[in-house]
């Protein structure tokens, strides 16, 4: 209103301003019932203005008045839709924060002040959840099971709330059902996915992620990990069957596991096992230096070591040296090179490969496996103290999962289907390695050298004993028997006039009594 006024004036302004540089603007002359006004044409048009004001005025106070009801309606609907937010927003708080009967509260009186059905029956649902009531949760779920835009939704309620009640059929079936829309969710396809392969139903697992690919409902990434999972877990369940033909499937399983995904240690190990078995002694050597070039594991190194057993250890140090070559800088590397350099004896190979290892041995960094090498390491170098030492390190140290993944016989990923499934499900989603065994502190392949029982003195100690006093008496419990003497100087190239047993104590001859 103000600034049609302004408008309007600043017009009418421009206009007398125009009359009056033009000097004489003439007369404006009107006769109206007999009545003859004459006035100066400036004057007339600022009153046809003014009066033209007055009219736009009156018509926009006529229809301000006729609008009323409907500015009323408006601010009604506005203080509703104000009311409602406020509801749902109390509602959702008191479920996020766990008060059920707040929630309640706040949904039933949403469905008479919110006009949204979708927000309302959400949060009647997670109400009804909260307050443990599964009635009412039931009954709520059920309800968006009508509405296209909530079905998943719904399904996806009814489907938690079967997998609370132990009803694991039927939240299979729910999950079925929610995948099988037009627009599946992730959730549904992952409680199948896990479902196939806790039955060990590897293949149907297969086809479910094939088709989810198909979908574009995982990535390509997703699925070329689930799929070399699922083939390796079907490998592993196949690989003692007695049909050979069942044996050809896991075979074929197995390598193209290793195939498709080198850094899936699992894959590669059960495949160079079973070409093994199959006598390609040649190309199970590829698949496992392809795998450890990819991501190195104890598994891997150990099946590579185990694949001929007519060798010499120099020669088995030889050969390991090509599987170390494959990826030098990997930690797992640095611990095979001290195994390397074990097997091949040499004093200067062994100082070499522990000194390499030197940024692992912090505290914080030690591992029972890394104290168990060292053993060996010390042992090799014939020094039994140290060896003593890093066993009793080895008693503080905690596991290595990767190490777990070897069972006490030393056969690697000997897994449960249980397992399996945890395997696939996590290597699929997140690319690393699941460790069952380490989780439930299972007993691994021994990681530390088994010690004599006895004392044993350690070289330095007998020779310092030596130079003071002759040869060093050794302890009591091994003087009295020859087996724990034999041991003690064991493997320490003593000459015998350096260390030599005590000499047995003469027996006292019986004399005959004097008559």
């Amino acid at each position: 209103m103000i600034r049609t006024l302004l408008i309007l004036l600043s017009i009418l302004t421009l206009i007398a301003v125009a009359f009056a540089a033009a000097g004489d603007p003439g007369t404006a002359t009107l006769i109206w019932l007999g009545y003859r006004i004459d006035t100066p044409a400036a004057a007339a048009v600022i009153a046809i203005g003014l009066l033209a004001f007055a009219a736009v005025c009156f018509w926009n106070l006529v229809l301000w008045m006729s609008r009323a009801p409907q500015r009323a309606e408006r601010q009604r609907a506005a203080a509703r839709r104000r009311q409602g937010e406020e509801t749902l927003t109390r509602g959702f708080v008191a479920v996020v924060s766990g008060d059920g009967a707040e929630a309640r509260r706040q949904a039933i009186k949403a469905v008479d002040v919110h006009d949204n059905v979708a927000l309302v029956r959400i949060l009647n649902a997670l109400a009804a959840e909260t307050a443990q009531d599964p009635v009412a949760t039931r009954a709520a779920w059920t309800a968006m099971l009508s509405v296209p835009e909530l079905k998943l939704a719904g399904l996806r309620g009814l489907m938690t709330l079967a997998i609370s009640e132990g009803d694991r059929a039927e939240a299979i079936r729910l999950a079925a059902e929610g995948y099988n829309q037009p627009k599946p969710a992730m959730w549904a396809f992952k409680t199948l996915f896990e479902a196939r392969s806790t039955a060990g139903e590897w293949a149907e697992a297969l086809d479910l992620v094939e088709g989810a690919l198909n979908r574009k409902l995982v990535s390509p990434l997703f699925a070329e990990r689930a799929r070399a999972a699922l083939m390796a877990a079907s490998a592993a369940h196949l690989e003692t069957a007695p049909e050979a033909q069942i044996r050809e499937q896991a075979l074929d399983y197995a390598v193209r596991a290793a195939k498709l995904q080198p850094m899936f240690a699992p894959g590669a190990v059960i495949a160079a096992r079973l070409l093994a078995a199959h006598n390609k002694l040649g190309r199970a050597e590829d698949v496992l230096e392809a795998a450890y070039a990819a991501q190195p594991h104890p598994a891997i190194w150990l099946a590579y070591r185990d694949l001929v057993n007519d060798e010499t250890p120099k020669d088995r140090a030889r050969r390991l040296q090509g599987l170390i070559d494959r990826n030098p800088q990997h930690r797992e590397s640095r611990l095979l090179e001290v195994e390397r350099a074990v097997l091949s004896g040499v004093r200067a190979d062994i100082d070499r490969a522990t000194a390499a290892l030197e940024d692992e041995l912090t505290e914080e960094r030690l591992t029972r496996r890394l104290c168990g090498l060292m053993a060996k390491a010390a042992l090799a170098v014939q020094d039994v103290d140290g060896a003593r030492g890093w066993v009793a390190k080895a008693s503080l140290a905690r596991a290595e999962p990767d190490w777990s993944d070897l069972d006490p016989e030393g056969k690697a990923f000997a897994y449960t289907a249980s397992d399996w499934t945890t395997l696939v499900l996590t290597y699929a989603e997140t690319g690393a390695l699941a460790h069952p065994r380490h989780e439930r502190a299972e007993k691994g392949l021994p990681d530390v050298p088994d010690m004599p029982t006895r004392y044993v003195p350690s070289m330095p100690f007998v020779k310092a004993a030596q130079k003071k006093s002759g040869p060093a008496p050794l302890p009591d419990n091994l003087a009295l028997s020859p087996d724990g003497y034999d041991a003690a100087i064991a493997g320490h190239d003593l000459d015998e006039a350096e260390v030599a047993p005590p000499a047995p104590k003469p027996r006292a001859r019986k004399t005959k009594p004097t008559k």
